[in-house]
């Protein structure tokens, strides 16, 4: 396969859940370089909206669309009008996700509906986009897809045990999406730590206490985690990997 992807001058990408936090950073810094963004949102309209603004502020085109990514009916939709009003689909970030704040101990305070919640938007709601996305991708020549697991995967901490869960699982359908959409998709994760966005609103402090304790000594921003995306979007030799983004907490 050529290389395509490395230079994202008029690459047309989406991310899912773009309004906000790692999603936003990740949209602006592909408009940096030139791509063309398509941010995706399921509640956080007012955010998706002004990201796209910045997106075209920079001389880039910009599309939102609304969709919860655990419909698979939303999902197609959202896919068909992003590869119908932009063009083409080169490259996919899937980053939209969900949790509970539940003590890892506190087993008998995961309810079905909490379990059913989070694994339908961090799990199956990134195999509906990637199954969506593949063949607006390979219609592109190929191109790749990153998805946003977490350090709580690798660790089972975090904050409940089935968004720990849910990331583990995350980290294995990178594995075997990697193998299924080969070689003309590459497939690939991130796996942040402790990042400021607003799952942590209200928490700055427990997130300043834990800084010292990182190799690094400070935790990872949202354009730090973008920066490692985008990265992953551009190696053509690269799939099936999961990319830590933390600091070194995790060592």
């Amino acid at each position: 396969m050529t290389s395509e992807v490395k230079d994202l001058t008029k690459r047309v990408v989406l991310v899912t859940g773009g309004g906000t936090g790692i999603g936003r950073a990740a949209c602006l810094r592909l408009a940096d370089l030139g791509a063309d963004v398509a941010v995706n949102y399921s509640r956080s309209r007012a955010e998706a909206l002004d990201v796209a603004a910045l997106v075209e502020r920079q001389g880039r085109r910009a599309l939102t669309v609304a969709a919860d990514v655990s419909s698979d009916a939303e999902v197609q939709q959202m896919v068909a009008a992003v590869g119908e009003q932009l063009g083409r689909l080169d490259g996919v970030v899937n980053n939209a996700g969900i949790t509970e704040h539940i003590a890892l101990p506190d087993l008998d305070g995961i309810t079905d509906d909490v379990w059913d919640r989070i694994m339908s938007v961090n799990l199956r709601g990134m195999f509906y986009v990637a199954r969506a996305a593949a063949p607006w991708l390979r219609q592109a020549g190929g191109g790749a897809i990153v998805n946003v697991g977490s350090v709580s995967g690798l660790s089972g901490s975090g904050s409940s045990l089935p968004y720990a869960v849910s990331k583990a699982a995350v980290h294995g359908l990178t594995r075997s999406l990697a193998r299924a959409l080969a070689p003309h998709i590459r497939v690939n994760a991130v796996a942040p730590g402790a990042v400021a966005t607003r799952w942590w609103d209200g928490r700055e402090a427990a997130m300043a206490r834990m800084e010292p304790s990182t190799l690094l000594e400070h935790t990872a921003s949202p354009a730090d985690v973008a920066a490692a995306i985008v990265n992953l979007l551009q190696q053509d030799s690269t799939t099936g990997q999961v990319l830590t983004v933390d600091g070194g907490a995790h060592l």
